[in-house]
């Protein structure tokens, strides 16, 4: 339920804001399947902010197959982990989600789902597979996924 919805006493499905470190899920090692990742985001409420964040350097398969999934493709020169985690935070405390799906084995996310937590948003930390899966962001979040 967004912001707008619970000042109206309103009781829609809970927003999801599912945002997804690209650089550190796209890899060889690991086998992640962008309609599993929209699938499980669903399963949390309806989908406000579908996001799969890219460095320059990504290839443009990657581009179109993520955007052919509803995704947005967030692009960026810099740091991609700044750029989602800047993004997540502005969607938590703007009252946009009231999940928040991060993504990614890297353990530099925690602060971000710390902050939703304590904004009383739900967390849920989904990790590409077991290898460096981060125990920092399992332990974190509410609930925890390790994709297969």
């Amino acid at each position: 339920m967004g912001l707008f919805d619970r000042l109206r006493g309103g009781t829609s499905a809970p927003a999801v804001g599912i945002f997804v470190d690209g650089p550190n899920v796209f890899r060889e090692e690991f086998d992640v399947d962008l309609d599993d990742l929209r699938a499980l985001a669903e399963g949390e409420g309806s989908s406000a902010i579908s996001r799969v964040y890219v460095d320059e350097n990504a290839g443009g398969g990657l581009i179109q197959a993520a955007e052919a999934r509803g995704f947005e493709v967030v692009t960026t020169s810099g740091d991609v982990d700044v750029k989602l985690a800047v993004d997540a935070v502005e969607a938590a405390v703007e009252g946009r989600i009231d999940t928040l799906v991060i993504v990614s084995r890297d353990t530099d996310f925690k602060p971000v789902i710390e902050t939703a937590k304590k904004r009383g948003l739900h967390t849920v930390a989904v990790a590409p597979g077991t290898y460096g899966r981060s125990d920092a962001l399992r332990n974190a979040a509410h609930d925890e996924v390790t994709l297969e």
